[in-house]
């Protein structure tokens, strides 16, 4: 005998309810997960990196105390070269440079671009570093002036960088790697640049310029003012 009309139409009912309710639940597991993913990429990031870059802080400074020490201290995420304070970005400021800019070393700190000059030589002393997740070191950058300080300090140095660009004051695509040159020279006639000038003992500040993606970058120049031994 066939079933009855009535007891077939519940059945089918009863059965797409069911797959509704398993469809919506892994829909809500897809946006716990989603939701996690962010929260550790915005939160999680860069609570581990700041005990990253801290670590490596007090390790570089305890390395450079001793007498004859060496200038690069081999940390597990890389070598620092130098510790970097903005004081427009406070006075707790102060951020570990390590060389190289691989995906470890700005996860921690700064970056040095490789074949770029070193703190207080002539050329361009060329950094990275995120602006959003892992430490964010950069997450202000807009809010840099052209004027502020930038302050390096390796083991027996203290240099002082002045901003002549402001932060925001150039975007550029992350192809163009003009700006990391001994002496960039904006191809765009009439642009943001440094003093044309050889010889000069420049400062380079680069980062995302967007907060979600990473197509553009956000580049400040600076030129050295002063230099003197660290205390």
């Amino acid at each position: 005998m066939s079933e009855e009309p009535g007891r077939a139409g519940r059945r089918r009912k009863r059965t797409n309810g069911i797959w509704l309710l398993r469809a919506g639940l892994a829909l809500i597991a897809v946006g716990v997960v989603l939701l996690g993913y962010v929260g550790w990429e915005f939160y999680g990031t860069n609570w581990v990196s700041h005990r990253h870059q801290a670590a490596a802080r007090s390790q570089t400074e305890k390395a450079w105390s001793v007498k004859g020490g060496q200038q690069i201290v081999k940390t597990q995420w890389g070598d620092v070269s130098a510790l970097i304070r903005i004081p427009r970005f406070g006075k707790d400021y102060e951020v570990p440079v390590f060389e190289g800019t691989s995906d470890t070393v700005l996860a921690a700190g700064f970056g040095h671009f490789d074949g770029t000059a070193g703190p207080g030589q002539v050329g361009n002393y060329a950094l990275a570093a995120h602006r959003v997740t892992h430490g964010q070191p950069l997450r202000d950058m807009p809010d840099l002036k052209a004027g502020d300080t930038v302050i390096v300090e390796t083991k027996s140095t203290t240099y002082t960088y002045r901003l002549t660009s402001g932060g925001s004051d150039l975007v550029v695509p992350m192809q163009q790697t003009w700006v990391i040159d001994p002496l960039p020279t904006n191809p765009q006639p009439g642009g943001i640049e440094p003093a044309q000038t050889k010889g000069q003992h420049l400062i380079t500040l680069t980062t995302c310029s967007e907060l979600f993606h990473t197509d553009n970058r956000m580049i400040a120049f600076g030129v050295l003012i002063s230099s003197a031994p660290r205390v």
